[in-house]
This record gives structure tokens, C-alpha cells and sequence, in this order.
């Protein structure tokens, strides 16, 4: 019961502290009356200034996000468009090593119908990275074959390659 009274005492003061209770002088706890909450006319003019503010920053806003949606319409676009890209690469990718790896059978082919010798003296003369790629798709009986006659850093290369 006395935290009622105290809770209903603290509440009644912080309502008159902010001015929601006027007790004129000689007034009774009983008489409470609410004091009338009419605006003076400053205050009216300055929150139509309030308003009017709120408007044009809403208005601001609103155009912003607009942009943002345009903005985020073009990126959406642009990034359908470089997938479309990108699948096309990989698309020429695949079919250009798949014309390579003809390519290279068909000259594997060559050197196999070589003797080993002529063969090694002719993978001698060419780039180690088409070399290794030449071994990597021999069979393994022409690989062995050719192995002790190429030169000794190439085949160390391609083995090093090979294991990692």
C-alpha cells in the first residue's frame, strides 16, 4: 500500500514538474485541473516551418531512393550482361583447348611413328611448355621412350611439374 501512495506521490510530481498539472495558489489536492493546451502563435508558425522542412527532406529522400533504385536497376543489368560474358569465354575457352589437345594428339601421332632419337632431337629444338605438354599426353611407353634422350632440365621440369 505505501509503494502505491509513493509510486502515485512520484508520478504526480514529475506531472507537475513538467507542467501537465497547474494547483493554483489556495488549491486543494483535489482540485487538479489540467492546464489548456493551446499553442501560442510562435509556435504554430514554427511547426508549419517544421512541417514544411519534413516535407522537402522526405521529398529529397524519396528522389534519392529513386536514384538508388535506378542505380541498382543498371548494376543488376550490367551484371547479367558480364555473366553473359563470362559464359562465352569459358565457352571459347573449352573449345580452343579441346582444338589444342587435337592439335597435339595429331603431332604426338607424328613423333610416335619417328625413331626415338629423331624425335628427342626435334622436342629439343621446341619450347619447353609445348614439350611438357606434348609428354603429359603421350602414353606412357612412347614417354619412357623419349625421356632419356630430351634434355635432362626439361625432363626434370615436366617431373617436378608432374608432382606437384
Amino acid at each position: 500500500m505505501t509503494k502505491v501512495l509513493l509510486t502515485l506521490a512520484l508520478v504526480f510530481l514529475a506531472l507537475n514538474l513538467f507542467g501537465v498539472f497547474h494547483m493554483g495558489p489556495g488549491a486543494d489536492a483535489a482540485e487538479v485541473r489540467t492546464v489548456p493546451a493551446k499553442p501560442p502563435a510562435n509556435d504554430a508558425a514554427a511547426l508549419e516551418a517544421n512541417r514544411q522542412q519534413l516535407a522537402q527532406k522526405e521529398a529529397q529522400l524519396q528522389a534519392k531512393e529513386a536514384a538508388l533504385k535506378q542505380l541498382s536497376a543498371q548494376l543488376d543489368a550490367r551484371v547479367k550482361e558480364l555473366n553473359l560474358a563470362k559464359k562465352g569465354i569459358e565457352g571459347s575457352l573449352v573449345a580452343k583447348k579441346k582444338q589444342d589437345d587435337e592439335r597435339y594428339k595429331k603431332m604426338i601421332k607424328i613423333y610416335k611413328g619417328l625413331k626415338p632419337q629423331d624425335a628427342a632431337d626435334l622436342l629439343n629444338k621446341l619450347d619447353d611448355k609445348i614439350v611438357i605438354e606434348m609428354l603429359n599426353l603421350m602414353d606412357q611407353k612412347t614417354a619412357v621412350k623419349l625421356i632419356p634422350l630430351l634434355t635432362q632440365p626439361r625432363v626434370l621440369e615436366w617431373t617436378r611439374l608432374n608432382l606437384i
